[in-house]
């Protein structure tokens, strides 16, 4: 694939605007990635190697742990880079990888976490049939839907942003290849782009948040059914990190695709999409084991076995 408007690749300005803020950045994203590293594997190692962890919902959070390793993975390193040195650059093939990674996993992310409020949904509103409903193979099936249209999106989307007629400076105001700056890159006629990414975001985004609404909305009236306030706190207890995670992860991506057309909020933007790339991946593994108390025991159980010999 070769755009012609762009044979040397592209100049990634991120917040050269403001270098004091750099050196600040680089420390902050690089302490980011090494926790992103650290509690993302600690996830996959407990879930795999602990039997008691064996169960639908740390399945899908093992599928996010992964998801979250290979995502900062895709942007970081070059991010790292921008931002410690002057070379800011990037190639042509290397923004079309990174870019078609990027718009991958990112929808990925966002078909998963709707798979994950089902499973709560379920797990809630269900107890009883909770282990009928979510069988191992329909796990497998969710998870395997949720990569599959991550894939198509980045397949339609990637190669139609990067054949784009871009103007001669290259200068994509971003600190990573997104459609978004991508398209005000362009010097030609972007509408079918525009469109492109409107319609992306109603299906990718507004449907799956609105499924995940629709979710707690039954989670919360259940919940008040629940005579007990030890059985509220338990069932909010299942959920609570999950929502949290949501939260987060939906409103910086909104923010980042759903912006209005103006200087200030494209300077906003960058700010969350900073947080969406690097400041997600590595809270999320933090509130999953600080809530969650059988992670917790988890690890206690894989340290003492570690231990136990001397």
């Amino acid at each position: 694939m070769v755009n012609q408007s762009s044979p040397m690749g592209f100049l990634l300005l991120g917040f050269s605007e403001h270098p004091h803020l750099e050196k600040v950045l680089f420390v902050v994203v690089l302490c980011s990635y090494l926790l992103t590293l650290l509690g993302n594997t600690l996830i996959l190692l407990l879930s795999t190697l602990d039997p008691r962890l064996h169960s639908p919902m740390y399945f899908f959070l093992s599928n996010l742990s992964f998801l979250d390793l290979c995502f900062t993975t895709t942007c970081v390193p070059q991010m790292l880079s921008n931002l410690w040195g002057p070379t800011k650059t990037i190639s042509f093939l290397g923004c079309f990888v990174q870019l078609f990674i990027f718009l991958s996993l990112g929808t990925t992310e966002c078909i998963l976490l709707t798979v994950m409020a089902f499973d709560r949904y379920v797990a809630v509103c269900q107890p009883l049939h909770y282990a009928t409903i979510i069988h191992p193979r329909l796990c497998w099936k969710l998870a395997g839907v949720a990569w599959i249209i991550g894939l198509v999106e980045s397949v339609v989307q990637t190669p139609s942003t990067l054949h784009l007629p871009f103007c001669p400076h290259h200068q994509v105001d971003d600190f990573v290849c997104e459609v978004p700056a991508l398209i005000r890159l362009s010097c030609g006629d972007t509408t079918y782009n525009e469109i492109q990414m409107a319609v992306a975001s109603i299906f990718i985004l507004v449907v799956p948040l609105s499924l995940i609404l629709v979710s707690y909305g039954a989670i919360a009236r259940a919940v008040l059914r629940i005579g007990s306030a030890k059985g509220r706190r338990k069932a909010l207890g299942t959920c609570s990190s999950h929502l949290i995670v949501v939260t987060l992860f939906y409103s910086s991506v909104i923010a980042v695709y759903l912006q209005p057309k103006n200087p200030y909020a494209q300077e906003r933007a960058k700010f969350f999409g900073l947080f969406y790339a690097v400041g997600t991946p590595s809270l999320n593994p933090l509130i999953y084991t600080l809530r969650n108390k059988e992670v917790k025991r988890a690890f206690r159980r894989l340290l003492w076995k570690e231990v136990e010999p001397s």
